[in-house]
């Protein structure tokens, strides 16, 4: 927390409104961050309350708390990347799961960002100080492959592909229950939830509402349960887990959309001891397993595939143990 800062108001300030006098003694913050810290109390004006609007008057005592600088920039942090291509002007990272892309207002710890600063020097800046390098993004509980720019040119030029859908992206899922058809497409639009602000919802003529176009194929079936590969060719916020929970087959694990956010053996195995009982996934089965681009300086036709994850292939090995087709 920062320390009060005593100010005297000099002959030359008198007559000046209070927020703007805060502004051009502490340049970082914006008007409107000042003023919030005024309407919240975070000032004192000769030991009494003030407003923005107060006049200032020679020698008053101004006593103000300011608030924290926000960080321009990801902090860099020594965070172990799986890198599956590497070039001079790309990257291509399989990202773990529970890993932020970037950060959220006030949280820069533990991102993508924060470990792209700590292992590369150049990273594009298109994104703003706040997201170096990211391209696109995967939810904080989708793991697998994500592409990151080091120069502006490659990260303009991959920025158009998407924009363009010339990319084409491949996912990986596990649903419950086992979709009725080996093989599907997804017309239907998401826009904002009705309630739910952290949610989307399929919703048709809103004005929130963008077009989402989105394949699926069962890849393995199991008792109750279903592998299926997911190749979307828009791009919305949630787009496979709102679509696959339309069609009455949520992806497992998933918080927000399928009700239950973890498995645990004994709800396979009824017969296991609770002393041996442990979670197999906490966090929606969702890995963005393949994806396909043109390099953005060769023109070459680049196709990037991650390994699934460790804990996909546990509940992987669990549903063909404890849940194989009869």
């Amino acid at each position: 927390m920062t320390q009060p800062v005593k100010l005297i108001v000099a002959q030359e300030e008198s007559g000046m409104r209070l927020d703007s006098y805060l502004v051009n003694h502490f340049s970082k913050h914006s008007r409107v961050k000042l003023q919030r810290a005024i309407a919240a109390g975070g000032v004192k004006l000769d030991g009494g309350p003030a407003k923005s609007s107060t006049k200032l008057r020679t020698s008053q005592e101004v006593i103000f708390v300011p608030p924290e600088v926000e960080q321009e920039g990801p902090v860099p942090e020594d965070i172990p990347l799986d890198i599956l291509f590497e070039d001079d002007v790309m990257v291509a990272i399989n990202k773990p799961p529970a890993m932020v892309v970037h950060p959220a207002k006030g949280n820069w710890q533990g991102t993508l960002t924060s470990a792209l600063a700590f292992h590369f020097q150049n990273l594009s800046s298109v994104g703003g100080p706040t997201r170096p390098g990211i391209v696109h993004r995967l939810d904080r509980d989708t793991s697998g492959v994500i592409l990151v720019a080091k120069t502006d040119e490659a990260h303009q030029k991959l920025s158009k592909q998407f924009e363009l859908r010339a990319v084409l992206k491949e996912y990986f899922a596990i649903v419950t229950p086992a979709p009725d058809r080996d093989r599907d497409v997804i017309d239907k639009p998401i826009g904002a939830h009705p309630y739910q602000r952290e949610k989307k919802a399929i919703r048709a003529n809103h004005s929130t509402s963008k077009s989402a176009w989105s394949y699926y194929e069962v890849v393995e079936r199991f008792e109750g349960f279903a592998s299926v590969k997911v190749k979307p060719r828009t791009g919305r916020t949630h787009q496979i887990r709102v679509h696959m929970a339309y069609v009455g087959c949520p992806i497992i694990c998933d918080r927000l959309y399928s009700g239950r956010a973890a498995l645990s053996l004994k709800q396979f195995d009824r017969r296991t001891d609770p002393e041996n009982d442990r979670v197999i996934l906490d966090r929606q089965a969702l890995h963005a397993h393949r994806i396909e681009f043109t390099h953005p300086i060769s023109g070459e036709v680049m196709k990037q595939t991650a390994p699934l994850a460790k804990d996909i292939e546990g509940m992987l090995e669990v549903l063909r143990q404890q849940r194989p087709l009869k």
